[in-house]
């Protein structure tokens, strides 16, 4: 199902409070969207939804945390009570751990699982079923990453996460496919997003390596509405994959076409994101 036009279509993004998951809310509320939004964010969650009001749109916000699986079972009810299903799913929420694998510690492994693979699970598990049930199709929309095609250096157990993700969303599109549901692996590269400012940094000379991380994204990273683009650019192509970014299509080809090129290119931009 290609959803070239959103008006009047129900699009729930979770992860709404900033970033890409705000950026993506704010255009398709510019697109004539109803919109769906959580986040555990209430303060942000409470602007995105203020900022797409003004802009016209039908807005239901709750907050919520992605990895909670009874939270996300009221919050399906509180949707499903409201709306017969959602049109268009983007599971968007995710947190990241800047450092290598021996400095990653067991909570981290933990919260990433929880809210980077778990959560986009926990959403599919709880909106499919109904966009199934309905038989008008609908679209799903993974955010992975470009550190979910090709390792990212400094960030191992972050593009382990997006790795799943990224696997996931290629066999949920098969299973999806009957039933002219399109699923899409969004696959941003760097991006200026605030993961970059509350994720932790592990490791040696951590708070240094913190500054130049930041200082790079800042100055490197795509902005969240680029991506943004790109995100609904996919689902009105129905496109399996979507990268967004330079960076992210350097690797996604790489990744097809030779892989110790693109390993090369992922170190490099480790050792500059590290040097900031």
């Amino acid at each position: 199902m290609k959803l070239k036009n959103l008006n009047g279509k129900v699009v729930l993004i979770t992860g709404a409070g900033s970033g890409i998951g705000r950026a993506t809310a704010l255009l398709s509320a510019q697109r004539g969207a109803i919109l769906v939004l959580c986040d555990r964010d209430e303060a942000g969650l409470n602007e995105t939804a203020a900022a797409a009001r003004a802009l016209g749109s039908e807005v239901f916000a709750q907050t919520v945390d992605v990895a909670d699986p009874a939270a996300m079972d009221e919050f399906a009810d509180a949707v499903h009570a409201r709306f017969d299903t959602v049109d268009v799913l983007i599971n968007n929420a995710g947190i990241g751990v800047w450092c290598g694998l021996l400095d990653t510690r067991p909570e981290d492994w933990d919260r990433q699982l929880a809210v980077n693979v778990k959560g986009v699970v926990h959403g599919c598990e709880r909106f499919l079923p109904r966009m199934i049930e309905r038989g008008r199709g609908g679209h799903v929309v993974n955010v992975s990453s470009a550190a979910g095609y090709m390792a990212a250096p400094s960030m191992s157990s972050y593009s382990v996460t997006k790795f799943a993700v990224f696997g996931l969303s290629q066999v949920l599109r098969m299973e999806m496919r009957p039933h002219k549901i399109g699923v899409t692996a969004s696959c941003p590269g760097p991006t200026n997003t605030p993961i970059i400012r509350t994720g932790p940094v592990r490791g040696a000379n951590a708070e240094e390596r913190a500054d130049n991380v930041l200082s790079f994204f800042q100055r490197t990273g795509a902005r969240p509405e680029k991506v943004a683009k790109t995100i609904l650019r996919a689902v009105a192509r129905n496109r399996a994959v979507a990268p967004a970014g330079f960076e992210a299509h350097a690797l996604y080809y790489a990744s097809r076409i030779s892989p110790p090129v693109g390993r090369w290119i992922a170190v490099r931009w480790a050792v500059m994101a590290n040097k900031g």
